[in-house]
């Protein structure tokens, strides 16, 4: 009657197809582009996964293809890029490769299914302790127990055997030993 009510609604997932077309899409932007815009797919994924990890690698990215860009706009070249051309193509290309290969890791790794159904709305119920101490697990009492036709009776094993008691709370055994004669002395003596 007074239990946690209803679990909130949410709002059913989008389709997989949605996800799909937009890796494609940013890959293929990300492709044609020959990596200029491969910043734009590591935008998307920081955005959605809110990581600052994937919020570095953002700025790095848009970094790098900066970077690129100035090299080889300002090779001296005519025809063929000579050296800063060739460093930023380099530069451009692997950019382009790195970002959409962590790009649909990353992403696929956030919106698999697994994932999803990792993170329920209810906890698995904990055993009860009372005390700090585990419960007992023993025999059922006779009234709970079901009855049983035709079976011989089960043996029980005993108990493990309990580990001696330390040595601390032999010393204070002794003490509350000693403390009681002391007192049946004072009792006996007035």
């Amino acid at each position: 009657m007074h239990g946690h009510g209803y679990a909130p609604q949410q709002p059913p997932p989008p389709s997989g197809g949605t996800h799909v077309t937009l890796r494609v899409l940013f890959v293929v932007l990300a492709v044609v582009t020959c990596g200029l815009a491969a910043w734009g797919a590591l935008l998307r994924l920081a955005i959605v996964t809110r990581k600052s990890y994937d919020w570095v690698l953002f700025g790095i990215v848009a970094a790098l293809d900066v970077t690129a860009v100035v090299l080889i706009g300002v090779d001296p070249g005519a025809d063929e890029f000579q050296g800063p051309g060739n460093a930023g193509m380099v530069i451009l290309l692997s950019t382009l490769v790195a970002a959409v290969a962590y790009y649909l890791f990353a992403d696929i790794r956030h919106f698999s299914p697994y994932r999803r159904a990792q993170f329920t709305g209810y906890v698995p119920q904990q055993p009860q302790t009372a005390y700090g101490y585990p419960q007992q697990q023993g025999p059922a009492p006779v009234h709970l127990q079901p009855t049983q036709l035709h079976q011989p009776p089960v043996q029980q094993t005993p108990p493990p055997p309990t580990r001696p008691a330390p040595a601390r709370i032999h010393q204070v055994q002794a003490e509350l030993d000693e403390l009681s004669d002391y007192l049946r002395k004072q009792e006996g003596g007035s």
